[in-house]
């Protein structure tokens, strides 16, 4: 996408698996602080607004009630009492006139975590797409947030799965799919340090060598503004893999299974506060 003026949170967040009555309370705390805390305060701030107008999507979800409740918990003791929650089931939802009043309307739009796919196939080619991504490219005040399953169906080249997260470098170990989009030339991977996603947003790369790969630890996140400019957030690392560079990479010439060959592939590990400037626009 070209001059981009919005901006967009993307958040490392902790998996939705639908457990929370199996999750200790120590665990939920944790869950909750970090929103509430962290990256909210965050996305309160870069909104810049005295009454803020929030919605949340939990299309994602298996569990969209509780989730729901959670962040309008958590907003509250923020002082944000504007927080619509918005529970599309369907193509139908994505394309109704109300709900696309409301994408309209908000100052931002976060989604939340569950299954990246279930977000693509809902709304792939809807209004409610084509909204956000209208508002994304043309206004500055506008943001827009995912967490998890949420923050990895941003990009055009979206991860769905993989084989085996702790398997060697091997070509046919990641499956990727077509996100929402908006984030071009980037492959978001979350929780990527607790579940070990090193190989797999490696072997992404490897596989679309022009896009930079960004995997994010739980406690973190990337605030990116015009599209260019990534800046770092939160407790946990950020990891990029630039591939841009690679003066050997043999992912098309070799078969399920082979190990993979990449040489010059550029790291980068940073911390919160720092700045990362794309060279080519994402």
């Amino acid at each position: 996408m070209k001059d981009v003026k919005g901006k967009m949170l993307i958040i490392g967040g902790h998996e939705d698996k639908g457990d929370y009555e199996t999750l200790s309370e120590e665990d939920l705390l944790r869950k909750n602080a970090f929103a509430a805390e962290g990256v909210l305060k965050r996305f309160l701030t870069t909104l810049n607004q005295e009454q803020p107008q929030i919605e949340v999507i939990t299309t994602a979800s298996l569990i969209p009630e509780e989730v729901g409740e959670m962040y309008q918990d958590a907003f509250k003791k923020l002082g944000v009492e504007r927080v619509g929650i918005m529970h599309i089931k369907d193509q139908a939802g994505a394309n109704d006139p109300e709900m696309l009043q409301r994408f309209r309307s908000a100052h931002g739009i976060l989604l939340s975590g569950g299954d990246q796919s279930r977000l693509v196939s809902i709304f792939s080619g809807s209004k409610a797409l084509r909204i956000m991504q209208e508002r994304y490219r043309d206004e500055e005040d506008f943001l827009i947030a995912g967490t998890s399953a949420g923050a990895m169906c941003m990009s055009q080249v979206m991860i769905t799965g993989n084989r085996d997260e702790t398997s060697p470098l091997l070509k046919g170990t990641v499956f990727t799919g077509t996100g929402l989009g908006l984030l071009n030339q980037v492959i978001i991977d979350t929780h990527f340090m607790v579940r070990r996603r090193f190989f797999r947003l490696a072997e992404a790369v490897a596989a679309f060598p022009d896009y930079i790969g960004v995997g994010l630890d739980e406690d973190s996140a990337i605030l990116i503004s015009a599209n260019k400019t990534i800046e770092t957030i939160g407790s946990g690392l950020v990891v990029i893999l630039d591939g841009r560079k690679l003066t050997k990479n043999n992912f098309a010439e070799v078969i399920h299974g082979d190990q993979l060959n990449l040489h010059h592939i550029i790291l980068h590990i940073l911390p919160k506060g720092e700045k990362f400037e794309v060279a080519a626009k994402l």
